[in-house]
């Protein structure tokens, strides 16, 4: 396989049925197994088909599959897990909710246990699924040295830089020779090798890089200074989660350093918690766009899911009462009788209008191919797009309406040619309002650090519809006054 091939992005979406993957259906066999195990009759028999499951697949599957399962068997699952190290790998894949009725279950010398095995930065983020009293008792009986490196990276803000950084890594003076650099990974073998080895200088800030393949084709007497390359991307402990994100997608830094004020190395940020950050800004991201709170990934009961998502459609709902207040204050009105008719069309064409003109810009903000330098020309674009969208699909559906009423196909009591100019100048209207507002509104959110995703939601979507609405009635109201209509 060759450089270019192996870089190349898989594109998912184009793959296939995204419900017919292979894991999906590994997580519907495992599921399937484990409900099967759940039914036996006897104890006996449940556990002993349940450590079978558990002894024969990765738990990483298992910690995917179990978020079917009701919390009770997701902790039977986990008990049932062959040994220590396949009890850390379920724990930190498998979902929050698992996490707490596990823990709920489990005593704190337990817990101990799991997270002196497990590096800092993973530790971390269990922490998040405890009690404030909880955590404290564990911390209090955790190693002490252990103990610190994860408070230190616990204290930062769960979006920033710091809690994505691991605090063991390694780090040499720049005269070390590069034998000393190996023996000295073999002999801390609790550390996990990165693909690159950091290197300080007498002050012991951060001066370069050495990438862990120069350890094994040069010779043990040579020093690292003389095969180190320099550092050209840091982040500081307190940089948001999406600064890290996007230097590492555009520069492709497998890991990325952390550093105080005084440029002392205190972290490294690895691909994988890149990824995993990734995952997690794509799940807020949909949810904001869809208009819900929810964590799309959680199992949560009907309820509380409900209670998730009502907040933001009673936005639509006011919406909504607005938009059929202003039309009820037309309906004596000759021209109305058939604008109304109408309303459906051009409240599901501006609408679409707007969102795809605020998705494609939140997408590229998101990307980094939107900056403030080339805003202008952006909204500029979306604008002349909207435009075009406007008077082609305004003189398309004009000239419809005008031949079905023309041919009396269904007639509506109105000339043709004027219910016909009413209904294009209508949607014209509705789609450069729709355009303004899918185009500006991105910009207005992150204007005022608000996720610009939500501007996809259900507010926008439905401050569209009324707007559309009303502009729409407002340009048939005085077409139809122009020609006489009513």
């Amino acid at each position: 396989m060759t450089k270019d091939e192996q870089e190349e992005p898989i594109d998912v979406i184009g793959s296939g049925n995204l419900m017919d993957s292979r894991t999906s259906n590994l997580d519907d066999v495992l599921n399937e197994k484990l409900e099967q195990a759940f039914h036996k009759q006897t104890s006996q028999v449940l556990f002993h088909d349940v450590a079978k499951i558990a002894s024969e697949h990765d738990p990483i599957d298992l910690a995917y599959a179990v978020t079917r399962l009701p919390p009770s068997a997701r902790v039977i699952v986990y008990d049932n897990l062959p040994d220590r190290n396949a009890k850390i790998i379920f724990i930190i894949n498998t979902e929050s909710s698992t996490r707490r009725a596990i823990f709920s279950q489990i005593d704190d010398f337990e817990i101990k246990n799991l997270l002196e095995h497990m590096p800092p930065d993973e530790a971390a983020w269990l922490l998040d699924d405890m009690s404030d009293r909880r955590m404290k008792r564990v911390l209090e009986i955790l190693e002490p040295k252990k103990a610190a490196r994860i408070r230190e990276v616990y204290k930062h803000d769960r979006h920033s830089a710091g809690r994505l950084m691991t605090n063991e890594f390694f780090a040499f003076h720049m005269n070390i020779i590069v034998g000393e650099v190996a023996t000295t990974i073999r002999d801390n073998p609790g550390i996990e090798l990165t693909r690159s080895i950091f290197v300080l200088n007498d002050l012991e800030q951060l001066v370069g890089y050495v990438p862990a393949r120069n350890l094994i084709v040069n010779p043990h007497y040579v020093p690292i200074r003389q095969v180190m390359r320099p550092i050209l991307h840091q982040v500081h402990p307190d940089d948001s989660r999406d600064e890290v994100v996007d230097l590492v997608e555009r520069y492709k830094i497998p890991e990325l350093p952390v550093v105080d004020e005084d440029n002392r190395l205190v972290g490294v940020i690895t691909y994988e918690r890149i990824v995993e950050a990734m995952e997690d800004i794509a799940d807020e991201t949909i949810a904001s766009i869809a208009g819900t709170a929810e964590d799309i990934s959680e199992h949560e009961p009907i309820l509380k899911r409900f209670f998730w998502r009502a907040p933001w459609l009673i936005v639509t709902l006011c919406a909504g009462l607005v938009t059929a207040t202003a039309l009820s204050y037309f309906k004596e009105r000759e021209w109305f009788t058939f604008v109304a008719l109408f309303v459906p069309l051009i409240a599901g064409m501006s609408g679409n209008v707007g969102i795809q003109c605020s998705t494609m810009l939140v997408r590229g903000m998101s990307t980094g191919e939107i900056s403030l330098g080339s805003r202008r020309e952006a909204v500029l674009g979306e604008l002349s797009i909207g435009t075009l969208i406007g008077v082609v699909f305004g003189l398309v559906c004009g000239a419809f309406v005008y031949l079905l009423n023309r041919f009396d196909i269904h007639y509506l009591g109105s000339e043709p040619i004027v219910l016909g100019i009413i209904v294009s100048a209508g949607l014209f209207g509705a789609c450069i309002m729709a355009t303004l507002l899918g185009t500006l509104s991105p910009f207005f959110f992150a204007r005022f650090r608000i996720d610009p995703a939500v501007a996809s939601g259900p507010i926008v979507t439905a401050f569209n519809d009324v707007l559309s609405t009303l502009m729409y009635i407002f340009v048939a109201k005085y077409v139809s006054s122009f020609f006489g209509a009513g």
